[in-house]
């Protein structure tokens, strides 16, 4: 009788009453009967920590008041010092050691994962430059490395997905300075890919991006306003060169069309120069031809001016100049004349060392405000063009070989090589980048 007196009147139904959990750190279950109501028992217990129901799981608010617990005495990220002072001290230390600081502990770690880290250092001007350079080993495989030019040292990487372990004729480009993106080419296996991939330099893992709208290999491309543009190159079935284009906006994570070229092309030279994409290739029927495209009213024009008629790979922009260089003997360093539509010798680096393939110039991009010339045998020079004095002998700083793997040889040594057939090469350079973080 006393049993069925105390049942509710909705076991009937099917279904009990759950009181609502307590907000705060005090729960009142296994409080005295005598103490009516919960207010009754938070005058008389206070700071209790059992739960208004007695038959709750009693492990819910463990878990619950044990992750507020270790929020409050989680060890400060430097002892002594508040959160804010001691970000304030790690945002300091060189990037070259970033991945030892990931290991002290998981707050660290956490903190250098994240993107709060890298801006606020990118918003101090504390960010640093690194250059990836990409090549193709012997064997056909593709290997790459960091160099640091403050340290002068190059540093490993994680390997390349194994899509791009052998492809050819893939594109590679950097968005919002710190994002290295892999896309499009061609798999010895499966052919022509749409895939697309990137490498975060700040979190230096690899992850996947969407797919092209259109599997290419051999084409062009650029970054013109945090967006990457494709163009042009082959596709496997199709015997013509392709004319379609299109861009990915990272910020809506999306690939769209643009407008097609005027005639099919296989670029084998582009540059961004004075807001235009410059393209130099070749045709279907392998005649050179070049063509620009303006993003702001979506066209193509073909080009015929002196800039493409004497332009040479590689080539760059900086400070709204276009450089090429050229190593085959001595590296000379020209520049385009936009008023005499010309290009004009512009800085020689003096040094003859043989006309070996391995200290070719394989590309030429910007780093720290200087030029940065990277040859095939992986060795690296500075050239300061921002220095009003243009002559090596009288400025010894213009031009600054920072090493690298490839040693510098002498020329005799070149010529020798070159004599007993040991010129070729072992690797080539494919791309070369620089990113932030």
């Amino acid at each position: 009788m006393e049993r069925g007196a105390e049942e509710s009147p909705n076991a009937h139904r099917g279904f009990r009453l759950q009181a609502p959990l307590v907000d705060s750190v005090s729960c009142y279950c296994k409080v005295d009967s005598s103490l009516k109501t919960v207010v009754g028992a938070r005058r008389f217990v206070p700071g209790s920590k059992i739960c208004i129901q007695p038959d709750i799981n009693p492990r819910a608010h463990k878990k619950k008041n044990s992750r507020r617990e270790r929020t409050r005495v989680q060890p400060p990220l430097l002892p002594g010092l508040p959160d804010d002072l001691a970000i304030a001290c790690l945002i300091r230390v060189p990037r070259v050691e970033h991945r030892k600081l990931r290991l002290v502990c998981k707050r660290w770690h956490r903190l250098l994962a994240g993107n709060y880290y890298y801006s606020l250092r990118k918003n101090l001007g504390m960010a640093e430059e690194w250059v990836y350079v990409m090549k193709r080993d012997r064997d056909g495989k593709i290997s790459w490395h960091a160099f640091d030019p403050t340290y002068q040292v190059w540093l490993p990487l994680p390997p390349v997905p194994v899509e791009y372990s052998e492809a050819r004729g893939f594109g590679c480009a950097v968005l919002s300075g710190c994002h290295l993106y892999l896309f499009g080419g061609e798999d010895p296996l499966r052919g022509s890919m749409r895939r697309v991939v990137f490498y975060s330099a700040r979190t230096n893992k690899w992850h996947p991006a969407p797919s092209m709208l259109r599997r290419r290999h051999c084409f062009g491309s650029c970054v013109i306003d945090n967006c990457l543009y494709v163009a042009g190159g082959e596709c496997e079935g199709i015997q013509r060169a392709l004319r379609s284009a299109e861009v990915y906006d990272p910020n809506r994570n999306r690939w769209s069309s643009v407008t097609d070229m005027t005639t099919g092309m296989v670029p084998f030279i582009g540059v961004v120069y004075n807001g235009k994409w410059y393209l130099k290739g070749l045709g279907s029927h392998r005649q050179v031809m070049s063509e620009s495209y303006d993003p702001e009213n979506s066209s193509w024009s073909p080009v015929t001016d002196g800039m493409v008629s004497s332009w040479r790979n590689p080539s760059t922009t900086m400070n709204g100049h276009l450089y090429s260089i050229d190593c085959r003997d001595g590296c000379k360093l020209r520049v385009y004349n936009e008023e005499a539509d010309s290009w004009v010798k512009f800085i020689d680096s003096k040094l003859h060392l043989g006309s070996s393939r391995a200290l070719e110039a394989a590309a030429l991009i910007p780093l720290n405000g200087k030029l940065c010339i990277i040859r095939n045998n992986m060795s690296i020079s500075l050239v300061d063009v921002s220095n009003p004095d243009k002559q090596v002998e009288s400025n010894p700083n213009l031009w600054e070989n920072v090493g690298g793997k490839g040693p510098f040889r002498t020329m005799v040594t070149n010529i020798l090589s070159s004599i007993a057939g040991r010129s070729g090469l072992k690797t080539h350079i494919v791309h070369c980048q620089v990113l932030q973080a």
